[in-house]
């Protein structure tokens, strides 16, 4: 049968990159909280916290935040290798498999925007 539509190969990278895409956000999310723990060490225990923990959390947050933005493009890259090498059989008619690597590229986008915006706001 090799006519026959088997979309379980695209569906299979689509949840992959589904998974990449959640595991995007939870590093994203993760160094937002990390970056803000600074700020609520110095709230807490302003005597004993100076401004190296600050900048260690800083620093330490926006490579985790770096590491979702990184791990959104790389993932959607690596899908896009899947989709040339689909035969377009292999996709059901009307169905856009594109989708997930633009949902990856606006998490990477915030992403970006996020490490722009807690950088120089920490300045």
């Amino acid at each position: 049968m090799p006519n026959s539509i088997d979309p379980r190969v695209l569906f299979a990278a689509e949840r992959t990159i589904l998974a990449w895409n959640r595991t995007s956000i939870a590093l994203i999310a993760f160094g937002f909280i990390v970056e803000r723990s600074g700020l609520l060490l110095i709230l807490l225990m302003p005597e004993r916290m100076g401004s190296l923990s600050l900048h260690f959390t800083l620093w330490t947050g926006l490579g985790f935040i770096l590491l979702g933005v990184i791990s959104a493009l790389y993932s959607s890259k690596q899908y896009a290798g899947v989709l040339r090498v689909l035969d377009p059989s292999d996709i059901p008619q009307g169905y856009n498999p594109k989708w997930a690597m633009l949902v990856n590229a606006v998490v990477a986008f915030l992403g970006t925007l996020l490490i722009v915006a807690l950088y120089i706001g920490h300045r």
